[in-house]
């Protein structure tokens, strides 16, 4: 065979090689990245939040569908990730998911699988890296290290939660930069700001991580992945590197909405979480120059994991991934910014339960769309199952997103939220919140007085009527 022969035949098996190869990436199920990001309100650029430095999920949002009505079902990490990895309701506390791995030693048969024990068992290889479960890296003990205490039995192929100069899990859950570590709350300043790479607080070990891991899952060219990547930020304390908080200097932030501590039986509570780190001695419902200034440290730590954000996606799509990748992007739930006096999250109030959720797929029509329709964190279990063509589990209790995704315009249904002794229904227009005690709190939407005037007396056959809802959906 002469020099030239040989150069054709071996661009012929390139070619034939490459087309086999692209075959066979068309032929695997769709992968699929979830980021979630702890204690995110919607305080996004794309979300209306405008002064917002959020150009990397601003992108992810114009590439997807953003559902601007997701409501979370619980106001706290844990039970929050509860119904997210079992697409069920819950126990009501951060302990959800170890009391559900408890139960599964007691009684295996009667613990439905995870969400990434349904798709490991469908072929998928799973992967979680940072905090996804309540505990970082998915383990018990005094440091959340003991990989004997496992949160989520039987869920992920590889937990990994990189610690750097915080020592454990738990140090880098409410870590500052350079290794410092929560003991006491009063000890340790309430936001923070230090000048430094992104690798000085958590969240930037945590994103190098989920990028090395997203290359090693991405060459598998058999197996799809599942790779969930959570990143800790704006979590309390508010600490991100100097340049994020920069971002904000100059910059006219809005007035605090309905910012009154509320009359009567509500879940407002004192914001303890907030009030326990040093605060030296200011008080920022009393305080608004105070108050200004911890609105833009949660600001930079927006902007901070909203970087890291960028990053994943620049390697999803600089590896080719991008193309058979489903992503989501997904708050654990909201965050008080001083609205009804309060700092923090644990109430049924709007600011609590709202939360971002954005969904992008291969070959999706709807880019950069916007749904007001009412949905819960409990819909994604179904809507990933029917994105990637595996069957709905019967135990999962929400509804798939999918008709939502293919026409924005579609209605959405009902969202249901616990916290304490209350339990709550936000339906199109009204929130209906029932106390145990039997006390009801009702507030209309479609009013300019929102979650500010309970108007339950003067309704009661719209609480009756709503409580009947909230019945039967926690019942289902």
């Amino acid at each position: 065979m002469n020099r030239i022969s040989q150069l054709i035949a071996i661009g012929f098996f390139c070619l034939i090689n490459m087309q086999g190869i692209a075959q066979s990436s068309q032929n695997k199920s769709p992968n699929i990245l979830f980021i979630c990001i702890d204690d995110l309100r919607p305080e996004l650029n794309c979300f209306g939040a405008t002064y917002i430095h959020s150009p990397n999920i601003d992108k992810l949002a114009s590439e997807g569908v953003s559902f601007m009505d997701h409501f979370v079902n619980a106001p706290s990490c844990g039970p929050s990730r509860y119904t997210l990895l079992t697409g069920t309701y819950g126990p009501a506390g951060n302990m959800a998911l170890f009391q559900r791995a408890e139960k599964m030693k007691k009684k295996p048969d009667s613990v439905y699988p995870s969400m990434p024990e349904w798709f490991r068992s469908h072929g998928y290889i799973t992967v979680s890296v940072g905090k996804v479960s309540h505990h970082p890296g998915g383990y018990g003990g005094e440091d959340w290290d003991d990989s004997t205490v496992v949160e989520m039995p039987n869920a992920w192929t590889k937990e990994l939660m990189p610690v750097g100069k915080w020592q454990h899990p738990r140090g880098a859950m409410h870590g500052l930069a350079n290794g410092e570590i929560r003991n006491k709350a009063g000890d340790m300043s309430v936001y923070q700001s230090t000048a430094g790479p992104d690798t000085i607080y958590p969240d930037g070990l945590i994103a190098n991580e989920g990028i090395k891991q997203l290359r090693l899952l991405a060459a598998n060219k058999k197996k799809p992945f599942f790779l969930a990547i959570g990143l800790i930020k704006p979590h309390l304390p508010f600490g991100s590197p100097k340049d994020y908080l920069d971002l904000y200097r100059g910059v006219q932030l809005p007035p605090i909405a309905h910012p009154q501590k509320p009359e009567g039986e509500t879940t407002w509570h004192k914001s303890g979480e907030f009030m326990g780190y040093n605060r030296w001695g200011r008080d920022p419902r009393n305080d608004a120059a105070f108050a200004d200034s911890v609105r833009r440290h949660y600001a930079s730590c927006v902007s901070y994991s909203d970087m890291h954000v960028g990053e994943i996606m620049a390697e999803l799509k600089r590896i080719g991934a991008d193309k058979n990748t489903i992503v989501i992007l997904w708050g654990d739930h909201g965050w008080h910014l001083g609205e009804h006096a309060i700092w923090g999250k644990h109430s049924l109030f709007e600011e609590s339960l709202r939360s971002p959720l954005i969904i992008r797929y291969p070959g999706m029509k709807n880019r950069g769309k916007k749904s007001n329709a009412i949905i819960e964190t409990l819909d994604i279990f179904p809507t990933l199952c029917q994105l990637t063509n595996i069957t709905i589990p019967s135990f999962a209790k929400g509804v798939s997103l999918k008709p939502i995704l293919e026409n924005p315009k579609v209605k959405g249904h009902t969202a249901v939220s616990y916290w304490g002794d209350a339990k709550t229904l936000r339906t199109l227009n009204y929130r209906l919140t029932v106390h145990k005690d039997g006390f009801v709190e009702l507030y209309d939407h479609t009013s300019s007085d929102g979650e500010t005037q309970n108007i339950a007396i003067q309704n009661p056959d719209k609480v009756k009527e709503l409580k009947k809802l909230l019945d039967k959906k926690i019942k289902r």
